[in-house]
């Protein structure tokens, strides 16, 4: 069982969050490149596998599939309502990350999993779906879209409570999930959530009716990240 470091970044602005994980990103490939070069007697231990949690100040970040169409407020009704925006370098379309909402990172080595993005982007999912079960909601994939819904076969019902966008490099993951937990749904209203119009978006909350002990759904996440990936979270030594 492999192990993976895990740290809570608590609330933190979106650039700083991503310059840190293009620091660890560039350091594991860093590493990586290092270690074909040299006999195998000579390697190095490769900085080991990490998964982060952050709360972002609302910002909205559009991914390299992205139009920007998709935002509908100017830059300055953004500046006015105190709105970050960033075009970032993951998959993807425009998301909103905001206070309520458990945004997670796993950067992972895949050649140490498998290399296959596809199956890494429905086990985030699969986290996900554990965490909703339970909570008692049926969270589900809806076909050829990333992420995680209710009644995802249910035209008009169709509600989204979970993104996902990554990037790899080396077959070294960054970026990730972002999950509704508390999150104030209205910033939802001036984008297209990930491009898809006339779908809904929704929150634990929202579901559940009432708010949730967000340290309590990051216990569980953390859980289910363990089953499914198969990993022993550790913390971050000083």
């Amino acid at each position: 069982m492999q192990h993976v470091t895990f740290k809570d970044l608590g609330n933190m602005r979106y650039q700083q969050a991503w310059d840190y994980q293009e620091s660890l990103l560039a350091e594991m490939v860093g590493e990586k490149s290092k270690n074909r070069d040299l006999p195998s007697e000579e390697q190095a231990a490769l900085p080991g596998h990490k998964l982060l949690f952050v709360e972002h100040p609302a910002v909205y970040t559009l991914g390299k599939s992205g139009k920007m169409e998709h935002v509908l407020l100017s830059e300055e009704e953004l500046a006015i309502k105190g709105i970050e925006f960033y075009k970032i370098n993951r998959g993807g379309d425009i998301t909103f990350h905001g206070v309520g909402q458990l945004v997670g990172y796993p950067i992972l080595d895949l050649e140490q999993f498998y290399t296959d993005i596809g199956r890494y982007l429905r086990n985030i999912e699969e986290v996900i779906i554990k965490t909703m079960a339970y909570y008692g909601l049926t969270g589900e994939r809806s076909p050829g879209e990333t992420g995680v819904w209710l009644d995802a076969t249910i035209p008009g019902s169709e509600r989204k409570i979970c993104a996902i966008g990554v990037r790899c490099s080396r077959w070294i993951t960054m970026h990730g999930f972002a999950f509704n937990v508390n999150t104030d749904l209205g910033f939802f209203e001036h984008i297209i959530p990930c491009g898809i119009r006339q779908k809904q978006v929704t929150s634990l909350q929202q579901e559940l009716g009432r708010p949730l002990n967000l340290e309590e759904v990051k216990t569980i996440v953390k859980q289910k990240f363990e089953e499914v990936f198969d990993v022993q979270l550790v913390g971050e030594s000083s």
